[in-house]
């Protein structure tokens, strides 16, 4: 089983704004509907979702490239996989080139839909 997730999500928005509710505590906390506390610095930490995501920003290129160290707060300790979220501008809108690496074995079905149903659906509504 492949331990890559690659989602190409079009969001109703610009690089700027989405970039901002990835990487802004209020903002993230306002389209996910649950508490976040997010760094806006590279190597600043970040919790999300009440604290059940947490890790740290590997790489912060604002309105361009978010890449995290990014953990489920149940995977066994000092388990980390990374994500990266590319930011390209199409028209007036955002296309995210979206890839997650390295993560456990046996959650890569629940991780798939899981940023379907927990970023980019309630993004795209929040943004639209």
């Amino acid at each position: 089983m492949s331990h890559v997730i690659h989602q190409e999500i079009v969001v109703t928005a610009s690089p700027q704004r989405v970039y901002s509710a990835l990487t802004d505590s209020k903002q993230f906390s306002a389209f996910s509907g649950a508490p976040a506390e997010i760094s806006p610095e590279a190597g600043g930490v970040f919790s999300c979702f009440g604290g059940m995501i947490v890790g740290r920003n590997l790489e912060l290129m604002a309105n361009e490239r978010i890449v995290q160290a990014w953990r489920v707060a149940n995977w066994e300790a000092g388990v980390y996989s990374v994500v990266r979220f590319a930011l390209k501008a199409q028209g007036a809108d955002t296309l995210i080139v979206f890839d997650h690496t390295g993560f456990p074995e046996g959650t890569r079905e629940h991780l798939d839909s899981g940023w379907h149903a927990k970023y980019w659906e309630p993004l795209n509504k929040y943004l639209g």
